[in-house]
């Protein structure tokens, strides 16, 4: 139960954490700081990601849009190859980060780990240790403050906002409540993360680039800006799940959550748009109730499971999925 003095405690944190960061800070960014409060955001901004990953969004496209108009456009071979990067990247995200290491939802044999971690390098994103810490607080605090992007603070915030501001101290101070001694006491997974920057710039930006020129001359630029769209639509896909999958679609196993079925996400990230099914049941591999056209990771994991590589697939049981659906969905 919330009482009086808990939302006043509460409060205070909220106005403590911009006076806090006023002394920390030097004196010129004061008045940014100052205007910020006043505007009304919650939490500060994070200037150097906004002005990036503003450019990112301008910049890239217009590239793309140059090179169709002049000419310069890449060869079909750097498309496919370039496709093949993403749906590394996605899988690395959806069957590696998610899935797996996330939710534990299935055991991956060394072979499988280390190509997961591979696929999760080329997605660019941020550490694992971040990425299953932030997503471990997003199930257990979801649509509140302390979820890392709440959707009930709107699209745009839920979508990228919340990578361009801190983190409001509530994410903080769940996150440090979360169970990570899975990911710490993994040796594999404890050198990835050391090393992940430079993983990150060999599979995310290195590889796919040099790889179309090295095999078949493709020019520098056109590779590069090729890559790029890639990323783009990497990133913008895995943040389509916590905007569009938290704010369209139905609700059929949950009605009381945000999280909805949404079939659109689910094509575009390999099987993660079936969002309320994923919030009612986040511990069953799948993600999902519907077959691998609309669940492709669903389909890799199945492979992996026939080759000896996964094992301990966690699912919830038909009579479950019933029971849970009449009790509570729309």
């Amino acid at each position: 139960m919330v009482t009086k003095t808990t939302t006043i405690q509460e409060r205070k944190m909220e106005e403590d954490f911009y006076d806090r960061l006023l002394t920390q800070e030097p004196q010129f960014f004061a008045p940014i700081r100052r205007l910020e409060k006043r505007v009304g955001f919650i939490t500060p901004l994070l200037w150097s990601n906004l002005i990036f990953i503003s450019l990112f969004h301008i910049i890239v496209p217009i590239l793309y849009i140059h090179q169709i108009f002049s000419g310069q456009h890449c060869s079909t071979k750097t498309t496919i190859v370039q496709c093949i990067f993403g749906q590394m990247a996605a899988f690395g995200i959806t069957a590696g980060a998610h899935r797996l290491w996330s939710h534990r939802s299935y055991k991956a044999r060394m072979p499988l780990k280390l190509i997961l971690l591979m696929f999760y390098a080329t997605a660019g994103q941020n550490n694992l240790y971040n990425w299953v810490r932030d997503h471990r607080v997003h199930h257990k605090r979801s649509e509140t403050l302390a979820d890392p992007h709440d959707a009930k603070r709107g699209f745009f915030f839920s979508h990228v906002g919340w990578l361009m501001m801190r983190k409001h101290p509530y994410v903080i101070r769940e996150g440090s409540k979360i169970d990570m001694s899975d990911i710490t006491s993994d040796p594999v997974l404890v050198f990835f993360n050391r090393y992940f920057n430079i993983l990150k710039f060999l599979f995310c930006f290195f590889i796919p680039i040099v790889t179309p020129i090295w095999w078949f001359g493709e020019p520098l630029y056109q590779a590069t800006v090729a890559a790029m769209v890639r990323y783009l639509i990497t990133l913008n896909a895995t943040w389509s799940v916590n905007s569009f999958a938290h704010l369209h679609g139905l609700r059929p196993y949950d009605k009381s959550i945000l999280p909805s079925e949404n079939l659109g996400v689910a094509i575009f990230t390999m099987g993660e748009g079936w969002h309320n099914f994923h919030h009612t049941f986040p511990w069953d591999y799948k993600a999902a109730e519907l077959p691998y056209f609309v669940n492709p990771t669903t389909l890799f994991l199945d492979f992996a499971a026939y080759t000896g590589l996964a094992y301990d697939l966690k699912t919830a049981t038909p009579e479950l999925i019933k029971a849970v659906a009449e009790k509570k969905g729309e």
